[in-house]
């Protein structure tokens, strides 16, 4: 039998459960799947965290080093974020370059931290113009299991919590704590057959029609938003999606962030 042929029979089976009111692993549609989380996992990281979401497993390292500010940032710090789809993680997943889906989620990480403020930027300034702590934060994906996009964004959120500034190391004063003031956490929702689920699965990702990330701050705003797929959303259903969002990122943030 063709992929293709698979496909159909997959996104039926599905689209059915859902006319039941059901998913495949028996979540209902607002539910997310368990979370384990353990930071500080990497010894020679400044910050670093593991996160398995269901069966998604994330690794995320964060390094900060002496560099120059950007031009049109003279007095802050810099922040680059980057993931790595390694091929134990997935069979669709190959050696070599990031790929496309690969910066893409990266960037949707990295704008959700750099929107929402999480760092005091002006606090990693070391000599305006000159020197600031660049923050470099590394996402490996072990295992695909779907939704790689808020487990890599609550990874690196976690991550960032743990993360030391090495003053001493490099010569620049004493360590302190990563200027941490804010805490953005994705929630992504796809659309199948009109109703949203949160946090799909594998199967439900590839099956949906739309996906959408939003990733919401402590006080409710939201700092990110990224849509993915051919299908377009109802107001009716935006609103929803950003409400249930805020909601289960709240929940998340208080069960999990929190006690850093």
């Amino acid at each position: 039998m063709s992929n293709q042929s698979m496909s159909i029979l997959k996104k039926d089976y599905i689209y059915n459960l859902m006319l039941k009111g059901k998913r495949e692993d028996g979540r209902t549609f607002d539910a997310i799947r368990n979370i384990d989380l353990r930071t500080n996992v990497i010894e020679k990281a400044e910050g670093s965290a593991w996160i398995k979401l269901g069966e998604t497993e994330i690794l995320v390292g964060v390094k900060v080093q002496v560099g120059t500010p950007f031009p049109d940032s003279a007095g802050e710090g810099v922040i680059i974020t980057s993931m790595e789809l390694n091929p134990i993680a997935s069979p669709d997943f190959e050696a070599g370059p990031p790929k496309e889906n690969a910066i893409e989620m990266a960037r949707v990480t990295d704008r959700g931290i750099r929107e929402s403020g999480a760092i005091d930027l002006s606090k990693l300034c070391i000599t305006e113009g000159e020197e600031v702590w660049m923050v470099f934060i590394d996402i490996h994906v072990l295992n695909n299991a779907g939704n790689i996009q808020d487990a890599a964004s609550f990874g690196a959120i976690a991550a960032l919590l743990t993360a030391t500034v090495p003053g001493k190391r490099e010569g620049r004063g004493e360590d302190m704590p990563m200027p941490i003031r804010d805490m953005p956490v994705a929630v992504t929702l796809v659309n199948i057959g009109g109703e949203m689920m949160v946090d799909p699965d594998l199967d439900e990702e590839t099956v949906c029609d739309t996906r959408i990330t939003i990733i919401s701050n402590q006080d409710g705003s939201i700092s990110g938003m990224q849509k993915s797929g051919d299908g377009a959303l109802t107001e009716e259903q935006l609103l929803k999606a950003v409400s249930l969002a805020c909601q289960k990122a709240s929940e998340l943030r208080e069960t999990h962030l929190l006690n850093i």
